[in-house]
């Protein structure tokens, strides 16, 4: 990938059935200094924050705070209105499923490089996420939208009384010991620790430049944690090892529904989480996250094997640099699978 173009770095972390743990780094992670990549460096890990905003929700579910088949109304009254939308037809289900075809919100409506210092609420967010044209009744076709988790996201915080990044560290971060993973407090641009930095393309000058540096309020519960790729298989095996969810809530998890496209064939989506099937049979869960700078996907299969790629840029500017992050993803899951005797 590195070799391609596809970005200046790459970094990854393998986990073996049997919990060993391998990272591996590629390229650069400072074009400036030329300094290498990190092993397993923090990363934004962008929207692979939704699994940890969908497991909150589920929490909640399973304590009866949160009823998944409840319209959003009831929690948020008032909040779900615009052309086409009644949040009185939208459930908590819908939102965490991606079925609820809720537009996607305007996340940068200059441009990285003009908002990337810009903090936004998550009202001001679904501003521009709810006035729109008109869109059909929701249901059970999947449409991608960062607006079901921003929603997602405040509902938690008006049954809790507590914002979602609080109620993520609390009831993950710290409850699995996820050392190597964070909620940027609002203000903190930066990422911490070591880490590669992170590039865009300039349009102006078409050459690359450093965004590591952002306010990632643009992102919200959709998309703002920052990990290490060991430790986001940290969490995605001890969601599957029911150290989050008891049964009932993971089983409501992994009810999908088709989310294929070209690039993504027999792909489904469940609540929070993909189904990805393997070219070695079976299949994992997991997500992916693009945020200027950063662009990862992740795994994890019922045997423990786990896998997060990151790539140190996120502009997807070409088929081949779609598929390669993903081609990755199953040759490292697929290695680790135990041979049939």
């Amino acid at each position: 990938m590195v070799k391609a173009g596809h970005a200046p770095g790459v970094l990854a972390s393998v986990r073996d059935r049997k919990g060993h743990i391998t990272n591996y780094t590629a390229g650069v992670g400072n074009l400036r200094t030329k300094a290498k990549v990190p092993v397993d460096g923090y990363v934004r890990i962008a929207s692979n924050t939704k699994m940890y905003t969908a497991v909150v929700v589920l929490q909640l579910v399973g304590e009866g705070r949160i009823g998944l088949d409840t319209p959003v109304e009831e929690y948020l009254p008032g909040l779900v209105r615009g052309k086409g939308i009644d949040g009185r037809k939208i459930t908590i289900r819908q939102l965490l499923q991606h079925t609820s075809l809720l537009p996607n919100y305007d996340l940068l409506p200059n441009g990285i490089l003009q908002d990337r210092h810009t903090f936004r609420e998550d009202h001001d967010l679904l501003q521009s996420g709810l006035t729109t044209e008109e869109r059909p009744d929701p249901g059970v076709k999947f449409s991608y939208s960062n607006t079901n988790y921003i929603l997602a996201g405040l509902v938690v915080q008006k049954v809790t009384g507590r914002p979602i990044g609080e109620e993520i560290t609390n009831r993950i971060i710290r409850r699995v010991g996820l050392r190597h993973t964070y909620w940027p407090g609002e203000g903190d641009q930066t990422v911490r620790g070591a880490h590669p930095r992170g590039y865009v393309t300039d349009p102006a000058t078409d050459k690359l430049v450093d965004i590591t540096e952002l306010d990632p309020s643009m992102a919200g519960a959709a998309g703002r944690l920052v990990a290490t790729p060991s430790d986001v298989n940290r969490f995605m095996v001890a969601l599957q090892d029911g150290r989050l969810l008891k049964a009932p809530q993971l089983a409501e998890m992994r009810k999908s529904v088709p989310a294929e496209n070209d690039l993504l064939p027999g792909w489904r989506y469940g609540l929070g989480a993909f189904q990805i099937p393997l070219s070695c049979g079976g299949s994992a869960w997991g997500h992916g996250g693009d945020m200027d700078g950063y662009q990862s996907r992740t795994g994890v299969t019922a045997d423990g094997r786990a896998v997060t790629i990151v790539l140190t840029r996120d502009e997807l500017t070409s088929l081949e640099a779609l598929n390669d992050p993903l081609a990755a993803l199953d040759a490292a899951l697929c290695a680790g699978k135990p041979s049939r005797r």
